[in-house]
């Protein structure tokens, strides 16, 4: 929800944030207001056919305000847009002057925190270094005490066979071919944990919502590791909808999933059951065209002048990601409680 401060809260060092800005996100928040209708499951779940230029993605990150007080800036970016990558690729931070200027920053915004290129969700940004210092203190500390600040939502091919609990396993990143890839370690030696080859990692998750061999599972990363999340997933034997990196890891028998070599194992267009395949009115051969149904669904923030107070910004998943919901007959926790 936006605040109607026009100073930054969050560090109490007054910075005045613009007049044009804050109009701007006004109206946006109007527009936000908007009851939401069965026209949010509306459109395709398919990604485009070509790419948006970068004045188009520019313009969709504009749009795309989630939350506003003082210099925070929050916005819910689309799959596919890499936080950082070589020279010359469109990337959030290649479109951050422009979009400090739009939302009218004097300055380019620092990125505190912000889903990865595959994943949909929360970029949280700041235009105040005393804010940027606090809230990566404050996630420091969420790191070290073993509290999630991050919760993500993904949709699966397959219901994890408990409700809900911890994935614990090591990993590593190794080439495979022409594809760096993310592998579980079952037993690490010392040197290779302590040479940071290998690092554990810890990933709460619990079954929002299932339905028919289709899941909406809540995952909340207590560590960050390259494609954690994917892997942890496919660890559960339920791959996430679009997940064509991984998902080839899991294979079936007569209806059994099991896992395949993950060293060996090279990741391929996501192979869908004929079952899910009717429920998302979708042919096999435009499966490769799905997005990746993971969005980072919500942020804890630091509730401004009380240290062990927090709230809670959330953004909502995007319209394939609702649609596809709607296919598979699956819904949040808070459209539930509304019927």
């Amino acid at each position: 929800m936006f605040r109607s401060s026009r100073w930054c809260l969050l560090c109490g060092c007054g910075r005045p944030f613009s007049s044009r800005a804050w109009y701007q996100l006004l109206q946006k928040q109007r527009g936000s207001r908007k009851p939401v209708t069965d026209n949010s499951s509306e459109g395709s779940i398919l990604s485009p056919t070509r790419s948006l230029s970068p004045e188009e993605t520019l313009n969709l990150l504009e749009a795309s305000v989630v939350h506003a007080d003082g210099s925070l800036v929050a916005i819910s970016k689309p799959p596919g847009l890499p936080v950082t990558g070589k020279p010359g690729e469109l990337t959030l931070l290649s479109l951050l002057p422009d979009l400090s200027q739009k939302l009218g920053f004097p300055q380019n915004l620092d990125v505190i925190k912000a889903a990865v290129k595959e994943s949909s969700g929360l970029v949280l940004l700041s235009g105040c270094p005393s804010t940027t210092q606090r809230l990566q203190d404050f996630y420091a500390r969420c790191r070290r005490a073993g509290d999630p600040a991050a919760t993500y939502c993904a949709v699966t091919t397959r219901i994890p066979a408990a409700s809900e609990g911890e994935i614990r396993t090591c990993l590593k990143l190794i080439q495979v071919e022409d594809h760096k890839l993310v592998v579980p370690v079952a037993s690490p030696s010392r040197g290779s944990l302590q040479r940071k080859e290998v690092r554990k990692t810890q990933t709460l998750y619990k079954v929002l919502d299932s339905r028919e061999g289709c899941a909406l599972v809540q995952l909340q990363p207590l560590t960050a590791f390259t494609n954690q999340l994917l892997v942890s997933l496919i660890l559960l034997l339920s791959p996430a909808l679009g997940d064509h990196v991984y998902s080839s890891r899991v294979g079936s028998v007569l209806g059994e999933p099991f896992l395949l070599p993950a060293e060996s194992t090279l990741p391929r267009t996501q192979v869908l059951e004929d079952a899910l395949l009717k429920k998302l009115h979708l042919q096999q051969q435009l499966a490769h065209r799905l997005p990746l149904h993971l969005h980072l669904h919500q942020l804890l923030l630091p509730a401004a002048g009380s240290p062990s107070s927090r709230t809670v910004l959330t953004a909502p998943p995007p319209p394939f990601f609702l649609k596809t919901l709607c296919l598979l007959g699956l819904s949040l926790p808070q459209d539930k409680n509304k019927q």
